[in-house]
């Protein structure tokens, strides 16, 4: 492309300071180094997480800021050494990376792999304003109309893909999703129950009725959202402001002593506690999925652990990210996995703090 090599000018959404509005800016986005890939984004989604960053609750968080995690595009040029890519193909960055060589890849146990806090792998950003760095986010920075991401992450996907859907693959489906099949591994038969019924809530749904679960239900305090949750594969749905004991007591007593799998989808760690001890003792396993707010800590009473439950947590769904994220474009393209369901809004880019506010499933943002 007759960009490649060259400083892109483009429209970004920064992120100047906690706590304030993106600013619609021109930025300077600097070509791929060595392993590096440019990419131009087509779509973006907006995750909570994004906006939790924004908000100044993440004490990690860092700024000024291109925000952005969820999104789609076209390879525009390729650094040196880049073999797996080309300009033209239709990718997905990927936050957590997957390199394939490191004791983390090489392990089936986990799908974890650590990004830069902020910028590339040679301790640099390649993005710039008004004569100032501004530091990437989550390694992919998808709030801009170019970004620059690390080879190991992202994900080569069928160029037939429309990308203001698939987008949303790049974190909140696939981690719900993720989170019943890979995490729990749900059994044919089995009983869960589901703690909020947003984009995370519903993807666990999702995984769960997929797995073969006889029995899913949805918990909520809001009951608008039970229709939903339905459709995607609920059996039961309860709102604990209809009962006038824990709700961990309530589905105890509509299961026969707890359910087999519940799944947090909140990020409240007093829901992460009524989570666990819905479960069944002997057997029961609670996936947390939602993140909580910086300082807080999850407790329950040792006994419930030492009669045979278990706490576990999920990134990404479990997901070996550069490998799975193609499969499940596919599995989308087959029509065996919902992802246009999850889309509530699509707005410009330019109206993308708009698109946060509006924000009650997975919305996104088209750039072009």
């Amino acid at each position: 492309m007759a960009t490649a090599g060259k400083v892109i000018h483009c429209k970004a959404a920064v992120a100047w300071e906690a706590g304030k509005p993106l600013v619609m800016e021109e930025v300077e986005v600097a070509p791929p180094k060595p392993g590096e890939v440019r990419l131009k984004i087509v779509a973006t989604g907006i995750c909570h997480t994004d906006s939790y960053t924004l908000s100044g609750s993440d004490p990690e968080g860092i700024f000024p800021v291109v925000l952005g995690h969820e999104g789609a595009g076209i390879v525009e040029s390729v650094g040196e050494g880049v073999t797996r890519f080309q300009p033209g193909d239709a990718v997905i960055p990927l936050y957590i990376p997957q390199c394939g060589e490191c004791k983390f890849c090489r392990n089936p146990k986990t799908n974890l792999l650590q990004q830069g806090k902020g910028v590339m792998p040679d301790g640099t950003t390649r993005f710039s304003c008004k004569g100032k760095s501004l530091f990437h986010f989550m390694g992919c920075s998808t709030f801009s109309e170019y970004t620059v991401v690390a080879e190991i992450s992202l994900a080569k996907v069928d160029h037939r893909a429309p990308l203001d859907k698939v987008c949303l693959l790049g974190c909140g489906i696939t981690t719900g999703y993720g989170a019943a099949l890979n995490t729990a591994q749900v059994e044919v038969g089995s009983t869960c129950a589901v703690f909020g019924l947003g984009a995370l809530g519903l993807a666990a749904i999702m995984g769960c009725k997929v797995a073969g679960a006889a029995r899913i239900i949805g918990v909520d305090l809001n009951p608008d959202k039970f229709k939903i949750a339905q459709e995607f594969g609920a059996t039961d749905v309860v709102n604990p402001k209809d009962h006038s004991k824990p709700i961990q007591e309530v589905l105890v007593d509509m299961t026969d002593g707890g359910v087999d799998y519940s799944f947090e989808c909140v990020g409240n760690v007093a829901i992460m506690r009524a989570a666990l001890e819905a479960c069944h003792k002997g057997w029961g396993t609670s996936i947390i999925i939602g993140v909580a707010a910086a300082g807080q800590e999850i407790s329950t009473r040792p006994f419930q652990l030492v009669t045979g439950r278990t706490w576990k947590g999920t990134a990404f769904g479990g997901y070996k990210s550069v490998e799975s994220v193609p499969k499940l474009v596919e599995e989308y393209m087959n029509k065996k996995l919902k992802v246009d369901e999850f889309v509530t809004h699509t707005l410009p880019f330019e109206k993308i703090s708009e698109a946060g506010c509006v924000r009650t499933g997975l919305t996104s943002s088209r750039l072009w």
